[in-house]
């Protein structure tokens, strides 16, 4: 007797042969990639593949060229102003470094999304503020100046921030970037945890190989604008595509070259240059 296979969850955002270019530089070539809907996707691959780009697609903040970019179900790309909006509103951010206000309190930087976009009372958004930085272990520094805080605070801040209207989609842009080994375990356990206890769908752009393997439901490489590999953390580490080997085994020669694309070295030095070895 043979089993059904088992569907998988629903889809909450996807890319459909998406080609996209900084004006004669393409970034993305007719890529094709899904995020599960409550899983955490690790978008890894070697710098300048477009990890960024595709955050960027996703939150309507670029358009394609060419293709689809569609969250629950619409296109991105054919949003109003109107539109854009309100799915942003599905959306939560956390950029490189936090990216906090530097002159507000760790309060207001979380309060701040509560002011501008909805009509809550004041007490409701202390209760709310403190609820989201009480998640990230921070309610008692909700007084303290950005500059009074670790990095990996101001990283946790941060989150609280990303979370504080409910999202549904949560991007994280290099989360784990500068932090210390115990800064950087605090993050991918809180990464994990908000995105099982609040039904959340998670895409975590990282360099970091064994920690974003141990968070990650789904893992896809991008490599010179395509897709390498996509599948579990122990499908992609088993995939014999020689830029995937590169990547997950940290080699220093392989499909991603060391020297950036350009003139040979007979054309800026001479012949006697180009011959050398």
């Amino acid at each position: 007797m043979s089993l059904a296979p088992v569907p998988l969850p629903p889809l909450l955002a996807e890319l459909r042969q998406v080609t996209f270019s900084y004006a004669d530089r393409v970034i993305l070539r007719n890529i094709t990639l899904a995020l599960p809907r409550g899983k955490v996707t690790a978008l890894m691959g070697a710098s300048g593949g477009g990890k960024t780009t595709v955050l960027r697609l996703l939150g309507g903040l670029q358009k394609a060229d060419s293709g689809q970019v569609l969250f629950d179900g619409q296109d991105m790309g054919r949003m109003d102003a109107r539109g854009l909006y309100a799915a942003r509103r599905r959306m939560g951010m956390l950029f490189q470094f936090g990216a906090l206000f530097t002159d507000l309190s760790v309060f207001e930087n979380v309060a701040f999304a509560l002011r501008e976009h909805t009509d809550l009372s004041e007490a409701l958004i202390r209760d709310v503020v403190l609820m989201k930085l009480h998640a990230v272990g921070l309610r008692a520094a909700r007084d303290l100046m950005p500059a009074q805080i670790s990095g990996g605070m101001a990283r946790r801040v941060a989150l609280a921030r990303a979370i504080v209207l409910d999202p549904e989609l949560v991007m994280y842009d290099e989360p784990f970037a500068g932090l210390d080994p115990i800064a950087l375990g605090t993050a991918a356990q809180l990464i994990r945890q908000l995105n099982d206890a609040m039904g959340l769908t998670s895409i975590v752009v990282s360099h970091d190989l064994d920690e974003t393997f141990r968070l990650a439901d789904h893992v896809i490489i991008l490599g010179a604008g395509v897709v390498a590999a996509q599948g579990s953390p122990e499908q992609v580490r088993a995939n014999p595509d020689p830029l995937v080997q590169q990547f997950v085994n940290a080699l220093p020669t392989g499909p991603v070259p060391f020297h950036y694309p350009g003139p040979g070295l007979a054309e800026d030095f001479g012949p006697v240059a180009g011959g050398a070895r």
